[in-house]
């Protein structure tokens, strides 16, 4: 009796020990809670993002000085009718500039997740009567567009931001019209130093069916210049492969 009490303890912590090294030799279930329900079938980005909203680019001043909005309108090909999305408008510099330039016969969204951005930018919308301009929340995973409705959408100074890029842009595609294109404008700098290298930015769109159009390094734009058109079916979400953070 004596024996069988002073092995049982032994038998017990051998029997822990084995529970444990077995426990590690699983995989880890992937843990997706700090993600939206909506983007969990796509990739998760390998890249970081910065914490701080940046706001280099907000000194609209300046930003004119260099003529940066009409450089890049000329570039995206923009003339008076257009339809155009800008995404992450934040406080309205390319939306106005976009309003001036379609005209009274093109059209104007702009759209952020940043409500009370969109609540100062309704105010500049309303004070300038902006009548072609029209404003519209979006989600980190969604931006929530209508299909079919444009020539261009833009993407300034923001696409690093997104948390959700491939559900982000796949769900982007619909909205483009025939012959419709994607503008990005951003730096060559790692996404958590508020920019995004080029080769990654080409990749995550390329996995999600789009195809490089144009890219222009433009030191006077404060960046770089991209635009890229939808190509072929989507892919189902379940069959987007994501990319790799350059150097990784």
């Amino acid at each position: 009796m004596s024996k069988m009490s002073t092995d049982r303890p032994g038998r017990f912590a051998w029997l822990l020990l084995a529970t444990a090294v077995l426990a590690a030799c699983q995989p880890a279930a992937s843990d997706e809670s700090d993600r939206p329900e909506t983007a969990r079938t796509f990739p998760r980005a390998d890249r970081p993002v910065a914490g701080v909203v940046s706001n280099e680019f907000s000194n609209e001043e300046a930003r004119d000085d260099r003529n940066e909005a009409t450089k890049v309108m000329d570039l995206a090909g923009i003339t008076p009718g257009m339809t155009v999305a800008d995404i992450g408008a934040g406080n309205g510099y390319y939306t106005v500039r976009l309003a001036e330039r379609v005209g009274a016969e093109g059209r104007v969204l702009a759209q952020d997740i940043d409500d009370a951005a969109l609540k100062r930018l309704g105010m500049r919308v309303e004070r300038e009567r902006l009548d072609n301009v029209s404003i519209k929340p979006g989600d980190i995973d969604d931006p929530r567009l209508p299909e079919k409705s444009f020539d261009r959408i833009f993407m300034v100074h923001m696409y690093h931001e997104v948390t959700e890029p491939y559900a982000f842009i796949w769900r982007l595609r619909p909205a483009l019209k025939k012959g419709g294109q994607v503008i990005v404008v951003d730096v060559d700098r790692p996404t958590n130093r508020h920019g995004i290298p080029p080769k990654l930015l080409f990749c995550e769109f390329e996995a999600v069916g789009y195809k490089l159009v144009e890219f222009i390094e433009k030191p006077d734009i404060a960046g770089y210049f991209a635009r890229f058109e939808a190509v072929g079916p989507a892919l189902q979400p379940g069959r987007i492969r994501g990319c790799d953070q350059p150097g990784s």
